[in-house]
């Protein structure tokens, strides 16, 4: 009895060891002050994890693997392009794909993550003697040098590309994508018969009429008409058309520019025709020659090239990029235009960029940047056509009586010099051939 007895307390001594050997678990609470429910509360470790768990205040559970450190705080940034203070001049908040290194686009008014430059590859061996580099411009297989000159995009910012085969010579560096964009694929391009692209990116083709005008942007502070002059084709029961000139109205200015008619093409003599408020304006045939009126520093008119290139901007409200182009008896062979080599005319290809407009902006291309627009163009197609012929034609180049005018400015008297009657013009971009046989 007495053996029987030791052993019952001999095995409860060993039970009670053991149970006082056996770690409790550990107590941990959240200290994080943005979960009030949960802040301060004991949480106990599970068995997995007895002595080493952490508390998660998002479940409000101790958990065994600490939970990820909460996401840095986004970073504010602001447009600081003073051409758009008036439409974007708030703060931005830096998304969580790049909370601490974004940037603000200024046209969009939306914080981006900037585009890393690519790691540039080993540059293989070369020989002892130095190759210069190749000159500059259209001579170059690969195309004209173009950089991106906003230092906004500081990972883009004066890096160098060429610009694409299908435009060799008329590109522009998009910061964004830090890629050259040739100038008629980018949103607010105007070219050929004419193809426009809205600012939502769609392409889309308003014909209109040949030798008659239309409004292309109707809005409180700024409107544009277009002359478009052309050739009838028969057999398709419309006018190829192109747009010959340009009439901006703005506060109580006007400045027309336009494509002067010629019959054979040479890319050194200039065929631009410009006025400003009815004075013809003069330009040196040198890139990046400029024009201001004294009376208004905040208009300018500069070369971008040396002839038939230029950019017309008015501080806050606008930029525009007209350039003359000629057609090519390539190109009217491809589009059945039966223009032949004796006659090599010209027209416009157009880009624009807008700092002020409002919701309420019509015209043929202006819809396209009101806030309620809808495509009316048909897509799937390969010449997605817009209608609106009536709504938008206007009764002479700087008149504002189409359906759709908006415009709050002063119209000066449309009597003028300013000749276009008779011109007729197409494009050669996208690879169709860029210039006349000479």
């Amino acid at each position: 009895m007495i053996r029987l007895f030791l052993s019952i307390l001999v095995l409860l001594l060993v039970a009670v060891s053991v149970s006082e050997a056996a770690p409790k678990p550990k107590k941990v609470k959240c200290k994080d002050k943005k979960f009030p429910a949960c802040r301060n509360k004991d949480l106990y470790c599970p068995d997995t994890c007895l002595r080493g768990c952490f508390a998660d205040c998002s479940s409000c559970q101790a958990v065994c693997i600490p939970p990820p450190p909460p996401p840095p705080k986004p970073r504010k940034v602001k447009c600081k392009d003073k051409n758009y203070k008036k439409t974007c001049n708030k703060d931005l908040y830096c998304p969580a794909t790049c909370p601490r290194t974004c940037i603000a686009d200024c046209a969009t008014c939306q914080p981006i993550c900037p585009v890393l430059p690519p790691t540039p590859s080993p540059a293989p061996p070369t020989n002892s003697t130095p190759s210069s580099p190749p000159p500059d411009g259209t001579e170059v297989a690969a195309g004209r040098r173009v950089r991106c000159k906003n230092k906004s995009y500081s990972s883009c910012y004066y890096q160098e590309h060429r610009c694409p085969a299908a435009c060799p010579d008329r590109c522009e560096v998009d910061c964004v994508t830090c890629s050259p964009v040739c100038d008629c694929n980018m949103p607010g391009a105007v070219c050929q018969d004419p193809r426009f692209i809205g600012a939502d990116g769609i392409t889309f083709y308003f014909h209109g009429k040949k030798d008659q005008d239309f409004c292309i942007v109707s809005d409180t502070n700024v409107h544009i008409n277009a002359h478009f002059i052309g050739k009838r084709n028969e057999n398709m029961g419309r006018d190829f058309t192109w747009v010959q000139s340009l009439g901006i109205l703005f506060d109580n200015h006007q400045i027309l520019v336009g494509a002067k008619k010629t019959s054979t093409w040479d890319d050194a003599v200039d065929r631009l025709d410009l006025s400003y408020d009815g004075t013809p304006v003069s330009l040196t045939e040198n890139e990046g020659a400029k024009w201001q009126p004294e009376s208004a520093p905040g208009i300018s008119i500069s070369r971008s090239r040396d002839t038939n290139a230029v950019v017309i901007e008015v501080e806050g409200n606008f930029k525009i990029k007209a350039a003359v182009v000629p057609i090519t008896e390539k190109d009217s062979t491809i589009h059945k235009y039966g223009i032949n080599g004796q006659d090599c005319f010209a027209h416009l290809d157009l880009g624009f960029k807008f700092y002020s407009l409002s919701g309420d902006v019509n015209g043929v291309l202006g819809q396209t940047y009101a806030s309620n627009y809808v495509s009316r163009a048909k897509m799937g197609v390969d010449m997605p056509v817009l209608g609106g012929q009536v709504e938008f034609a206007s009764s002479s180049l700087v008149s504002t009586d189409c359906a759709v005018a908006s415009f709050k400015g002063t119209q000066l008297s449309s009597s003028n010099s300013f000749q276009y009657a008779n011109l007729k013009c197409s494009s050669g971009l996208d690879g169709r051939g860029v210039v006349c046989k000479r």
